[in-house]
């Protein structure tokens, strides 16, 4: 419908386009927190070591089994705009942390719950934002008091925070095994900047292979190449290798004007011939001279290189990948050269083994026994392709968390601990508060409890009784870190009993959930504009021919 008004003397005045859909006030605000609460129910039973798995089917039939909050959300196509900031949550904390996304979501879910039952006691949404606000920030407040330092050489605790964050995945006894080779990884290529030691995980590269086992999954001290020596006639293994890195092609680049060239003697066409032959060859002398025995070539090569290459013994790959280029230089210490006239011996890499080897189908090259490796590799292997999938996550989960802890070493309980301590903070908070924000306070108190509630429920418990004696607990002098075993469905120190997360894990969750809530409870008027006739192709829709099966 158009939206019309009239003017003083009942001239009517067209304001939107016809076909453009309006809500506002409570509708509009209902209509969000539904789409966005879905969202966050769909997640729901995924969360914690009890936590389901979700089978994704695509609009082409790929299947993806997994209950990683980001990878779901990530899958599903989602319509609705608000479930859309859902969805975002759950990207940013992906990208900020990488661990965490089901408990932001569903926290984010949860606010939006209790505000929907504030605002239906004529509440104002401003009130309501304003107490989220100040209770998010007491939120911080807390987790930052009951955070405890880890030492970053303690490899058992280390190793008990990669657990934590793999026990929901379907990665079953190999998880002792990959998170062993998560925090290899992460401390090879940690460096110290100033007083900061940063650790970038793009520098791990993963490899996912399907074939043997999940236990057989390894970290390569170095990096692996997704291609083959490029000429048959060349060495497939070399030891103590030195590495040339290239970014131009070993090739006589074509003119981008069109040129005729005249030949009136057979021994002119000769003399070009041998000319291009000699310029190829000065090349591989350029290659030699410096002392490169491996080279690894961003570009193409011709064909009469590769044969001289082959000839000097030097091994050689094509068409490397610009990023796994730079991840060569950090492991073997070389440098990537653009001219091959600026190729010296103090430009090249070294390596202990460069070795073609046939994973599956596959032929690969792996550069290992790097001596200082700030690159490395971990190639995943699982018996089954979405396994290996599942596998991939779930290193890519400890690698975060791992390296969270070692950039910020500082460490909460798990198990629901945190989330019982800042609500029963929150409580005393929202009687200081005070007016009506006092109720949105306490709102975020009970919204913050579902975290432990979605635990005790997943793992098949009664969340009520769990409930009260976690804050039975938590209001004794000792009682910060006690937090839930779903194993055993009885309470535990979660620190003692290695159930720990990174403080930016809970801090980025507690900051995305508040701000996303506030965001879509300030909404009160949503207009849709028309989308255009035909579909995707217009006003007349997709060209004859294009669309459907025949």
């Amino acid at each position: 419908m158009a939206y019309l008004t009239t003017t003083g003397s009942g001239q009517p005045v067209l304001i939107l386009k016809e076909g453009t859909t309006r809500s506002r006030g409570k509708e509009a605000q209902r209509n969000n927190i539904m789409a966005a609460r879905v969202i966050g129910e769909v997640l729901k039973t995924t969360l914690g070591p009890r936590g389901m798995d979700k089978m994704l089917i695509d609009s082409l039939g790929d299947i993806t089994i997994t209950n990683d909050g980001a990878a779901i959300l990530k899958e599903i196509d989602v319509e609705h705009p608000a479930a859309k900031m859902m969805v975002e949550i759950a990207k940013t904390q992906d990208d900020m942390v990488g661990d965490g996304t089901t408990s932001a979501v569903v926290l984010a879910s949860e606010l939006l719950k209790k505000a929907e039952e504030l605002l239906d006691q004529n509440i104002h949404p401003i009130i309501l934002v304003s107490g989220y606000r100040k209770a998010s920030q007491k939120a911080i407040e807390v987790i930052n008091k009951i955070a405890t330092p880890l030492d970053i050489t303690d490899r058992k605790t280390l190793l008990k925070v990669s657990l934590t964050s793999m026990s929901s995945k379907a990665v079953g006894t190999a998880r002792e095994h990959l998170a062993e080779i998560s925090i290899d990884a992460v401390l090879q290529i940690a460096e110290k900047r100033g007083d900061k030691t940063i650790a970038d995980i793009d520098n791990i590269q993963l490899v996912k292979k399907t074939g043997k086992s999940l236990l057989e999954t390894q970290l390569i001290q170095g990096i692996i190449i997704d291609k083959e020596v490029v000429n048959p006639g060349m060495p497939k293994t070399k030891t103590n290798a030195k590495i040339a890195l290239l970014d131009s092609a070993l090739e006589i680049e074509k003119t981008e004007i069109t040129a005729e060239i005249r030949i009136k003697d057979p021994s002119q066409m000769k003399a070009f011939l041998d000319q291009e032959t000699s310029m190829l060859q000065e090349m591989v002398k350029k290659i030699k001279a410096s002392g490169a025995d491996v080279v690894f070539c961003q570009k193409g090569i011709d064909d009469m290189v590769q044969h001289f290459l082959a000839k000097e013994g030097i091994m050689a790959a094509r068409r490397v990948k610009e990023s796994d280029m730079d991840k060569l230089a950090r492991a073997t210490g070389g440098r990537v050269i653009s001219q091959l006239d600026d190729l010296k011996p103090a430009d090249l890499g070294m390596a202990g083994l460069v070795d073609e080897r046939k994973i599956g189908d596959d032929k690969m090259i792996f550069v290992e026994k790097c001596k200082d490796a700030h690159s490395v590799a971990i190639l995943i292997r699982a018996g089954l392709e979405r396994l290996v999938d599942e596998a991939e996550r779930a290193m890519i989960d400890s690698l975060s968390v791992v390296s969270d802890v070692i950039e910020n070493n500082k460490i909460v309980p798990g198990g629901g601990a945190v989330e019982i301590e800042i609500a029963k903070e929150l409580r005393k908070y929202a009687t200081k508060v005070g007016g009506r924000e006092q109720l949105a306070v306490e709102a975020f108190a009970d919204a913050v409890e579902v975290i432990p509630r979605t635990l005790a429920e997943n793992a098949g418990l009664e969340p009520i009784d769990i409930l009260v004696e976690l804050r039975s607990r938590h209001d004794s002098a000792d009682g910060k870190n006690i937090g839930i075993n779903v194993f055993t469905g009885k309470l535990q120190n979660s620190i003692e009993n290695g159930v720990i997360e990174p403080i930016v894990v809970k801090e980025q969750a507690i900051k995305s959930a508040a701000e996303s809530a506030a965001m879509i409870l300030r909404i009160d008027d949503v207009i849709t504009a028309k989308a255009p006739k035909g579909g995707p192709g217009g006003p007349g829709g997709m060209p004859p021919g294009m669309g459907g099966e025949e």
